[in-house]
């Protein structure tokens, strides 16, 4: 998983283009390296799914 993808899959959900991007465990390192990076992190909430996957999903208030 490139960073160039992961950001194009981060911008597709801010735009509202997806509404939810589900990311392996396996991926999930490398996926967060490049979300923590971005201005608008706090906007995107992962939320655990069973077995170590992660669903990411864009909120248009950013969390506290």
């Amino acid at each position: 998983m490139t960073e160039q993808f992961v950001n194009e899959v981060l911008d597709r959900l801010a735009s509202g283009e997806l509404s939810e991007y589900f990311v392996k465990k396996d991926d999930f390192l490398p996926f967060r390296q490049v979300i923590v990076k971005r201005n608008d992190f706090k906007h995107f909430r992962g939320i655990a799914q069973r077995g170590g996957d992660v669903l990411y999903v864009y909120l248009e208030t950013p969390r506290s």
